[in-house]
C-alpha cells in the first residue's frame, strides 16, 4: 500500500515538473528558445530535448521496454551533448512532441511496474537499479532542469513563477537593490573595510 502511495506521489511530481518545463518556452520565438544563454550553451528548447531523450531511455531500455523511436546510443562519444541543443532543422513541435511521447511511454512503464522492479543502467557505476531509484533520479533531473529553465526564462524576458504573487516591477527592483547592497557590504567586510 505504501509503495502505491509513494509511486503515485513521485509520479505526480514528475508529471507536474514536465508541464512546468514546457511552460517556460510558451510565448517565446524560435531564437529565444534556442539561443545559448550560458557560456556552455544552455538553452530552453535544448533542456526539453535533453529530458525527452533521457526520460525515454531511463524508463525504456533500462527496464527492457524500449522507446519505439530511434535513440542515439548512450555510449556514442560523438553524440555526447548533442541532446542539449536543437539544430536549425529540428522544430519546436518535433521536440515537444517527442517529449510528450516520452512521457506517455514513461507513464506506461511506471504504471506497469512496481517500485522494486529491477532495471539495468549500464552507464552507472552500480548498474543494478529499481524503478524507485530511476523514478527518483528522473524526478531530480527534471526538477534541476526546470530550475535552469526558470532562470533562463527570467533572463530572457523577466518572466517569473506565478507562485511569487502579484508583485510589480518596483517591488522586484527594490528587492534586487537590497540584495545587492547586502552583497557589497559583505564583500567590504571580507576585505577588511568598514561598511
Amino acid at each position: 500500500m505504501i509503495d502505491d502511495v509513494a509511486k503515485e506521489h513521485l509520479h505526480g511530481d514528475l508529471r507536474e515538473l514536465r508541464e512546468v518545463l514546457l511552460q517556460k518556452i510558451e510565448g517565446l520565438g524560435e531564437y529565444e528558445i534556442r539561443r545559448p544563454l550560458t557560456r556552455t550553451g544552455t538553452n530552453l528548447l535544448g533542456l526539453v530535448k535533453h529530458l525527452a531523450l533521457w526520460e525515454s531511455r531511463y524508463f525504456g531500455e533500462v527496464f527492457d521496454r524500449p522507446f519505439p523511436e530511434p535513440l542515439p546510443r548512450w555510449d556514442d562519444l560523438g553524440q555526447r551533448g548533442a541532446d542539449l541543443w536543437v539544430t536549425e532543422h529540428e522544430t519546436r513541435e518535433e521536440i515537444v512532441g517527442r517529449y510528450r511521447r516520452a512521457w506517455a511511454h514513461s507513464d506506461a512503464t511506471i504504471a506497469a511496474l512496481s517500485l522494486d522492479s529491477p532495471g539495468h543502467v549500464p552507464w552507472w557505476p552500480r548498474p543494478g537499479v529499481t524503478l524507485f531509484a530511476v523514478l527518483v533520479h528522473m524526478l531530480t533531473e527534471t526538477a534541476r532542469h526546470a530550475g535552469h529553465a526558470d532562470i533562463l526564462r527570467e533572463q530572457l524576458d523577466g518572466s517569473i513563477e506565478a507562485a511569487t504573487g502579484e508583485r510589480d516591477e518596483a517591488f522586484w527592483e527594490a528587492r534586487r537593490d537590497r540584495i545587492e547592497r547586502a552583497a557589497v557590504k559583505a564583500a567590504r567586510t571580507e576585505r577588511g573595510h568598514d561598511a
